[in-house]
């Protein structure tokens, strides 16, 4: 990867230039460092994007987004997703997903697919396929309590598959990389975190070497269906929905042990999920999630929380009120320093398509709020 920050357009207004600078991934060249982060938003009918949402995604592309990551889009098994309106990446869903593409692309953008399975956070009996049973690591929910059997060796295997089955087609449609979920308490998350994954066999007990080899064996195998150059992106989070101070790892220490496995399997880049980007991992740093994955593994990451809301989580909790905008200092200062390589904008992008053009041109004054209404319209 590289680092072309002194390389700007002499149209970006001063203070912003540090975003628009662009990135090198491997052989992908990304023209500035916002990401349009991928944000659930459940307007497939039938699990098929339609033209609502290759137009959703082109307006982002066309007003300046870097790089987008799209919303999760689940691979092809019975308990990946509960609503029917979720996205797929597989079958009929497939040809949707090659007009996106090629819209965002027509307008200059990249694109890359998230890839996703639920696991235990499915509801028993829920559609699209209520007979469908949740899976997960040991078959607990995210309070640890049993819900259905753990996963036998043959269902590891076979998700492990539809990952890599669902990253061939990925690549397959003219995607530019891949991202998987591996966070906020989903199947990939389940076998991380001890709270969830109770095995004894090799991919569980006390130590990471067991927890993270789901993850790893699909790192493997997408690198093996999409080859040596097409990036492979790792989305992780310390905290869980509804767990919000859940850890994986209490110390620097701790977060190298369970990163070491899954930069060894390939991932390209770390997307480091937390709630403010501004708030510090760990005691005695000011280093946030995706500065200590950064300074530990030599790999490029992706920073993510509450860019440029006061507190998103917050804010979004209280119907009808729109968070504050916060300025964007603090952030830059930190992309100037090389704390991360990539920014990635949710609920301001999801307001505003228009939300890194404005920004480009010194004009955020006039983008528009993040409301509750944003989440209910496709724009």
């Amino acid at each position: 990867m590289q680092n072309d920050s002194n390389k700007v357009t002499p149209d970006v207004h001063p203070s912003v230039q540090p975003l628009f600078a662009p990135f090198t991934l491997g052989k992908l060249n990304i023209p500035n460092r916002i990401v349009m982060a991928p944000m659930t938003r459940a307007f497939s009918p039938g699990g098929i994007p339609g033209p609502d949402v290759a137009e959703y995604y082109r307006r982002r592309a066309e007003n300046g987004v870097g790089l987008i990551i799209t919303e999760g889009t689940v691979i092809n098994h019975p308990a990946a997703a509960e609503n029917p309106a979720i996205p797929h990446f597989y079958g009929a869903a497939l040809d949707g997903w090659a007009a996106v593409v090629e819209q965002v692309h027509a307008a200059g953008g990249l694109i890359f697919p998230q890839l996703w399975h639920v696991g235990m956070t499915r509801r028993v009996g829920q559609p699209p396929n209520p007979e469908a049973l949740p899976i997960g690591p040991s078959g607990l929910d995210l309070s640890g309590q049993p819900v259905t059997e753990p996963m036998s060796i043959s269902e590891i295997h076979s998700v492990i598959e539809a990952f890599a089955q669902s990253a061939a087609h990925a690549k397959r449609l003219g995607f530019d990389g891949v991202e998987l979920h591996g966070a906020h308490g989903y199947l990939i998350d389940q076998f991380f975190w001890s709270q969830t994954n109770r095995r004894s066999d090799r991919y569980g007990g006390d130590d990471w070497s067991g927890r993270t080899r789901f993850a790893a064996e699909i790192i493997a195998a997408v690198r093996q269906a999409v080859g040596p150059d097409f990036p492979i992106g790792l989305r992780i989070s310390q905290w869980k929905s509804s767990h919000y101070t859940a850890k994986l790892a209490d110390t620097p220490e701790q977060l190298a042990a369970f990163l070491a496995p899954l930069v060894a399997a390939g991932v390209d880049i770390f997307h480091c999920s937390t709630r403010r980007f501004w708030e510090p991992e760990f005691e005695g740093s000011p280093l946030n999630l995706a500065g200590w994955v950064k300074s530990i593994t030599g790999k490029p990451t992706i920073t993510v929380g509450s860019v440029s809301l006061s507190d998103a989580f917050a804010g979004a909790a209280q119907p009808g009120k729109a968070p504050e905008p916060t300025g964007l200092n603090e952030l830059i200062d930190r992309l100037a320093r090389e704390e991360f390589d990539l920014v990635a904008v949710g609920r301001s992008l999801l307001a505003d398509p228009a939300w890194a053009e404005k920004a480009r041109t010194g004009r955020l004054d006039e983008r528009k709020p993040y409301s509750m209404e944003s989440l209910r319209t496709l724009y």
